[in-house]
């Protein structure tokens, strides 16, 4: 992070109503979404990182192929040593300026992240928000959800990130492991909650 990143954020009161949520919603979307459009500004990633007055919009992506899901793990390659060893289901990361907006920041996230020769439709399914830590309480996750339909994809920073199609046993075998927001959203999926 550099001190004068800007990322796109929204006053916490235009998403996340007092006392605030926890886990996975599918109602809201659409005025996260308008926020986004309407009060969402550019401040300095170093200044909301710890401002609670703040959210700051991630959009998070989950690779699906039928009912396997594209996880990933970080090793110990990875700048931060928090992650290392973690497992996530998600693609994400703030969006900047010049994404234009969280599509475009999907989309940026998409071609960083993803090996593949081609880019999927995309979709949101939901939000997801962890009030409970410091790093949580000044974000938010938008979850969009991509098909693969049997499409190849991978990791381009392979040193950083393995990545493969699992089954949701598979998912299962590791979630202690996984991020937080990785967790709350698998079991939303699993549980029909998301789709």
């Amino acid at each position: 992070m550099t001190a004068d990143e800007l990322v796109l954020v929204v006053p916490r009161a235009a998403v996340v109503a007092p006392p605030g949520w926890y886990g996975v919603r599918t109602s809201g979307i659409e005025a996260v979404l308008a926020a986004a459009r309407t009060v969402g500004r550019y401040l300095p990633r170093s200044t909301v990182e710890g401002d609670p007055a703040f959210k700051q919009l991630i959009p998070y992506l989950v690779l699906r192929d039928g009912e396997r899901y594209f996880l990933m793990r970080r090793t110990r390659a990875g700048g931060d040593a928090r992650l290392h060893d973690r497992y996530s289901i998600g693609i994400g990361g703030h969006v900047e300026p010049t994404d234009g907006d969280l599509f475009g920041g999907l989309r940026r996230e998409w071609r960083e992240e993803i090996e593949a020769d081609f880019e999927p439709e995309i979709r949101p399914v939901g939000l997801v928000n962890d009030d409970t830590t410091d790093v949580g309480s000044v974000h938010l996750g938008i979850v969009f959800l991509a098909e693969l339909g049997g499409r190849r994809i991978g990791v381009r920073e392979a040193d950083k990130l393995r990545g493969e199609l699992a089954a949701p046993a598979a998912v299962r075998a590791v979630r202690d492991a996984l991020e937080t927001w990785s967790q709350l959203v698998f079991d939303a999926f699993e549980d029909g909650r998301l789709r």
